[in-house]
């Protein structure tokens, strides 16, 4: 290999500035360079794999040919810096900043109350902003497209796109804006209830800077010169490892290639990077030939040492003979139009619209005799069925001369399954799926063909039926729209007053300007070490040996800890910190790699060598926990009636289960925290996300041997939780602790999205097995359901998630004899933990399937059978708790008749009629959700409140900042307690410094025992200054604290809150478990591929009892991000784990939550009012109910699927477990095609991937 020159200086620009950069590494990143040395924070890491936006940035260049700048947005994990020569970068911080100027992107997508937790935003401004640049007036179509590559898992994306909808040029808002009115309702007067009038106003327009084109900073004139430059250079950047050149001309390309023939090209870098990274792919030369003029224009002239290559078969599959030579490049591709009788298709089906790879992909294409339907020529091409693409060379031969007909169908389908054979095992697993696409999308192609015939000759050429023309279009990705409807202020209520106003989270400018400071944010610390952890490849086994001998030897490491390194308790309430002498599941914490940077770390943490002996049994699925009896703790049971004795007097009894799995949290921040050991007194300071400081502060002080005041925990903010940041930070904490112990300096410990999911679990999957008697009308008398939930190795939070899921299995319907029993199942899988709802998506999925099989059995419709065993009057609960179910009924019966169900039901069924190959179906499911904990210690609070001597108060209080707002209704409380401005309030962090012993903030309850405390804080206050105020009623605030203060008065206060008085004894089974209900009722309609088992969510109806909402617009993002979160939870998100416990979905690639393509096409959510005295004025906690309304989703899709089976003559009942993936719908609507496909016995091959419900 020829000797590489020293390095060239990397010129470019970012955010104006220019950056020279003497040592530029090809392995280096621009998300890294701009975060870690340009200290550009906004740019956030979420995935690093460019599967997520969040750290989208916009590049442009300037091109000399065509003498035009070109703004793109690019993923910046993806982008290497030593491509970005002559580039000019835009990052969040250079479109606008709160210390400067607050670009009109960032304003609207605050207002319009686009960002939750704040963490995408940054991504999702610069997409916006991207496209601004090259169209200032976008349609909604383009909005939409250009946020299709970024992800959000708070906000369900209805507001973002409607905050990049203000920018089109089309009135993209209501009629009758501003009025308080809703175009949808008709002029009887129906939004003024007993209630008040109702609002749908959330932002106003009018507060909108207008954006102005002509504002924006210039492209940098001297890159324009460098690109003008005619005596371009060639240019080296040599690395640590790896070196990168760019060439200068065509020739010079074509030389490196020769040269370095093993040295790949770079382009866009999106194959290659996450090989590099994900794949452990290295290559000591890197090509980049992008700017060549060659390489972008078609020139026909010259065609010395050119050759052409067929884009055939053997060269689509990489036929050595077919393929490029080393030195050879492709300088131009020529497609040529089709001609009269030449039919060309592309075909595929993916996981959800956008952003996804394709499950299987096809290219056919077909020739005809002039005038005729006889094949001339044809070739079919799949992806994603092996190792290359694959070419169905032998059918195609066998084919041509035949017609285009139906026996020529039916023999081309018989024939490519020859062909093509998917191996029982083969990775990826969805075989028997994937065999039926192959043909189902033949049969696509085949319908598009004869369409195409028809229209050329309809008298020669039949056309297809009309009932299969549904089949020839692929859904369509629209752009969402749709109301929110919520209660208006008191118009007599002071001005001043924020509470019941739709008030902007208090972040939000900062969030879209990237400014809010996260974890990975905070600048580094002198002497910090960055940590990586060591983890199990094993499910179960004895630990032979831990060589770190190499790890120790490389460049960077300082240490490498292990379970000896513990100084307290590494097995602390039977969570293990350290694996010691066993690991019990694949990701477990073996040890960790303490380095000067991360990227040592984590070479050094692969260089850790450690030898097992596997140990029986290897527990992974619940079936498997059954056999063996391996449980985490003992049975919970609830039981009312004579369950046994009603079985006997029932006209029918069904039986059958259901298997829901689990779901990854995917917060968009990473579990991330930074440990500072102290000089003295053995201190320690954590600064992490978490739901649950307290429990962190106590993990670490048991794994350091400490007593909990020597610990700190400081929380500002945390880019999305749902439960996942409640238990694991604890044991991640005390891990971090114990490396800052052991090293005596900072560990900044920020897990990389794969290690995240590995390691910290998520939702429990869970089987229900049921048993119902019910009458021929609907009647449900008996019913006995029994709950596994698959708990994994450790016990972390499955014993409440089982006792949420036995206390809430009735939902909303009343069944005389009712036994529920559930237990959590020890497994080696990592331990799975809170996810929002805490069991009662799963539990309550069960239910509604069974009233779903009931009303099959009857012949009825389900919602009949629904409401028939609706709770009607104040009644008891199955565990003797007394409610009021009116608000439940109320919400079911807006629903039905705003959502004007019957008549879309109608239509539907009118829809399905006239279509075979796409179905419609309708559902709406009702609930019953409790918030809060059963043990009435878990439901207190406490605060501080300071007011300074000008007049301004500081708040503190218990409860986290995770996106839900929870900040933000603290001011307002804060502000009408105090009755003066919000601007006067701030509220800093949560710390156990300043309130110790805070509760967890989850089950709902955050600003119901966090609003009450800091409310008996300020009413303490306002107590104290009273006599005051009364002397001088019409003084300033700043004038009565001025005079506290001289009349020593203290003006700092605690708050506190005993809390809820729940109980629950189960041994009697019984007890007052939770202190309120939120009642709802959600609608959704959608459309059903039955080829591919895609579908579309057409239009959903929320009604959600919210009784007093404080804050209607953090409330409807609450309902709409849980609902979209639900409906992903059903659908389209599916962990994919190995028979020996190895968990392959590790990134966006593999696990897919819904995008903005995925919400539905109209989305109309309304608060419903009722009175909740027990609350803060009388409000009521959503963060979590609108989860399990997503199964209207997924019943739905049953819905849709069950009048395709009743078409083809299938059975009545069916069970459509969770997730009901493209996989699970197209297996379920059974054909000619699934009957056709080749079947394996599965005791002859272990599958790629296994259920683990």
């Amino acid at each position: 290999m020829p000797s590489l020159p020293h390095s060239d200086e990397l010129i470019f620009f970012v955010n104006g500035r220019k950056v020279i950069e003497r040592n530029a590494d090809p392995e280096v990143n621009l998300l890294f360079y701009v975060r870690k040395r340009l200290r550009l924070t906004g740019t956030k890491y979420s995935c690093g794999g460019g599967g997520c936006g969040a750290c989208t940035v916009m590049v442009s260049r300037y091109n000399s040919m065509t003498k035009t700048i070109h703004h793109y947005p690019a993923t910046a994990c993806l982008v290497p810096i030593c491509s970005l020569y002559g580039a000019a970068v835009t990052t969040v911080e250079g479109v606008g900043s709160i210390k400067t100027r607050i670009h009109p992107v960032q304003e609207r997508l605050a207002k319009c109350h686009g960002t939750q937790c704040g963490f995408c935003s940054p991504g999702m401004v610069m997409s916006i902003y991207t496209l601004l640049r090259n169209h200032p007036e976008p349609t909604p179509e383009q909005i939409t497209k250009a946020l299709g590559g970024n992800l959000c898992r708070c906000t369900g994306y209805r507001p973002i796109v409607e905050s990049g909808k203000t920018f089109c040029v089309e009135s993209t808002v209501c009629e009758l804006k501003g009025s308080g009115k809703c175009c949808m309702d008709q002029e009887d007067g129906s939004l003024v209830s007993r209630w008040g009038k109702m609002c749908t106003k959330l932002y106003d327009e009018d507060e909108f800077q207008p954006l102005d084109p002509s504002q924006e900073p210039i492209f940098p004139p001297e890159l324009i010169r460098m690109a003008k430059d005619p005596n371009k250079r060639r240019l080296t950047f040599q690395g640590e490892r790896t070196t990168w050149i760019t060439p200068a001309t065509l020739n010079d390309l074509l030389e490196l290639k020769a040269n370095f023939p093993k040295a790949p090209l770079v382009m866009g870098n999106t194959e290659l990077g996450p090989s590099i990274k994900f794949k452990n792919e290295s290559h000591p030369v890197f090509i980049f030939p992008l700017g060549l003029p060659e390489l972008h224009f078609v020139n026909t002239t010259g065609d010395e040492g050119q050759q052409q290559i067929p884009l055939n078969g053997p060269f689509l599959e990489r036929s050595p003979e077919a393929d490029l030579k080393s030195e050879e490049i492709v300088s131009s591709v020529y497609i040529p139009y089709s001609t009269q009788w030449h039919f060309v298709f592309g075909l595929r089906m993916a996981q959800r619209q956008e952003n996804a790879f394709a499950i299987v992909n096809a290219g056919m294409s077909v020739k005809f005799e002039d005038g005729t339907n006889t094949i001339k020529k044809l070739q079919m091409f799949y992806g994603s069925v092996g190792p290359t693409t694959v070419s169905a060379s032998q059918t195609c031969k066998q084919l041509i001369g035949r017609q285009w007909d139906d026996q020529m169908l039916s023999d081309a389908c018989r024939w490519v399954l020859d062909e093509i054979y998917i191996p029982p095992a083969a990775e990826g697993g969805m075989v028997e799926y994937r065999r039926t696409l192959i043909i189902s999308l033949l049969f696509k192609f085949y319908l598009k063909v004869r369409r195409g015939l028809n229209q050329m000759d309809p008298q020669k050429f039949p056309d297809i039926p009309e009932k299969f023309m549904s089949a020839l279009e692929d859904f369509p990705i629209e752009t969402p729209q749709g109301i929110q409807m919520f209660q208006c202020v008191d118009p007599h209520q002071p001005p001043q007053d924020p509470v019941g106003h739709p008030v902007m989270h208090q972040s939000a400018i900062k969030h879209t300007t990237g400014e809010a400071v996260y974890i990975d944010d905070m600048p580094c610390i002198d002497q910090e070490l960055f940590l990586a952890p060591i983890t199990s490849t094993r499910a179960h086994a004895k630990i032979i040996s831990i060589d770190i001998s190499e790890a120790l030897a490389l460049p960077g490491v300082v240490d490498v800890i292990t379970a000896e390194d513990v100084p307290g308790d590494n097995n602390y309430q039977r969570e293990i910190f350290y694996a010691q002498n066993e690991v019990i599941c694949v990701g477990q914490i073996v040890g960790t790699v303490a380095a000067d940077t991360y990227a040592h770390a984590r070479e050094a943490a692969k260089k850790v060598k450690i030898a097992y002996e596997d140990i029986e049994p290897r527990i992974i699925t619940i079936e498997q926990a059954l056999e063996h009896n391996s449980f985490l703790f003992d049975e919970k049971k609830i039981e009312q009636g004579n369950v046994e004795q009603a079985f006997k007097y029932v006209d029918q009894i069904i039986e059958g289960e259901v298997h829901v799995e689990g779901q990854e949290h995917f917060y968009m921040e990473t579990s991330s925290i930074l440990a500072l050991p102290k000089e003295e007194d053995k201190e320690m300071v954590l600064h992490l996300g978490t739901q649950y400081p307290t429990r962190v502060q106590e993990y670490v002080a048991a794994a350091l041997n400490v007593p909990r005041n020597r610990i700190a925990c400081r929380m500002k903010r945390t880019g999305g939780a749902f439960g996942g940041k409640v238990a694991k930070p604890a044991v991640l904490g005390a891990v971090s602790a114990v490396a800052a112990n052991k090293t005596g300096r900072p560990i900044r410990f920020i897990l990389e999205r794969g290690d995240d999911m590995l390691i910290t679990a998520g939702r429990h999957p869970l089987l229900g097995k049921y048993k119902i008697g019910f009458m021929n009308n609907g009647v449900i008398k008996a019913a006995d359901v029994k709950y596994y939930v698959n708990g994994g190795c450790t016990p972390d939070e499955s014993e409440m998630v089982v006792e949420f899921i036995v206390l809430k299995s009735e939902n909303a319907h009343y069944i005389p004899n009712f036994r529920c029993r559930g237990r959590a199942c020890k497994t080696n899988l990592p331990s799975n933990t809170a996810f929002r709802g805490f069991g009662f998506p799963q539990g309550t999925v069960v239910v509604e399937a069974y009233i779903t099989a009931v009303a099959s059995q009857c012949n009825l419709p389900p919602e009949e059978v629904k409401e028939i065993n609706m709770y009607k009057r104040i009644s008891k609960t199955a565990f003797k708790q007394t409610f009021n179910p009116e608000p439940l009924r109320r919400c079911w019966k807006e629903c039905l008749e705003k959502s004007s169900f019957y008549t879309r039901k109608l239509a539907a069924e009118e829809f399905n009629k006239k279509n075979y190959w796409k179905k419609r179906g309708l559902a709406i499911v009702p609930m019953k959700f409790c918030i809060g904990i059963p043990t009435a210690y878990y439901n207190q609070a406490a605060a501080l409140v300071h007011i300074y001597l000008d007049g301004s108060v500081l708040v503190t209080h218990g409860g986290c900042e995770l996106g839900q707002g929870l900040y933000t209704k603290m001011i307002q409380v804060a502000s009408h307690e105090l009755n003066i401005p919000q601007s006067y309030i701030h509220l800093s962090e949560t710390s156990t410094v300043t309130v110790p012993n805070g509760v967890f903030t989850s089950g709902s309850m955050g600003t119901d025992i966090n609003g009450k405390a800091v409310q008996n804080a300020c009413q303490t206050l306002m107590a104290r200054l009273h006599p005051i105020i009364r002397k001088n009623p019409k003084g300033k605030w700043e004038d009565w604290i001025a005079k506290a203060f001289e009349e020593s008065i203290s003006l700092s206060a605690t708050g506190y809150f005993k809390g809820y008085q729940t109980n629950m004894d189960w041994e009697k089974g019984e007890g007052n478990a939770y202190p309120y209900y939120v009642y709802g009722a959600a609608c959704s309609e959608v459309e059903v591929d039955c080829l591919t088992g895609a579908h579309k969510l057409l239009r959903t109806d929320i009604f959600m009892d919210a009784a007093f909402s404080i804050n209607p617009t953090l409330d409807i993002g609450q309902v709409e991000g849980a609902f979209i979160q639900g409906m992903g939870f059903y659908t389209i998100e599916e962990l994919k784990y190995s028979s020996e416990g190895v968990l392959y979905s590790r990134s966006p690639d593999d696990y897919k939550i819904p995008t903005v393509t995925e919400i539905p096409e109209e989305f109309y959510v309304t608060l419903v009012r009722s009175q909740n005295p027990i609350a803060i004025y009388s409000s009521k906690g959503l963060g979590e109910a609108g989860m399990f309304l997503g199964s209207s989703v997924l019943f739905a899709i049953y819905d849709a699927v069950a009048a395709a089976r009743r078409e083809r003559g299938l059975t009545k009942t069916f069970v459509l477990s969770s997730p009901a993936t493209p996989e699970t719908i197209r297996m379920t609507c059974v054909d000619q095609f699934t009957d056709m496909i080749p079947r394996d016995d599965p005791s002859t091959f272990t599958p790629w991937s296994i259920r683990v419900s």
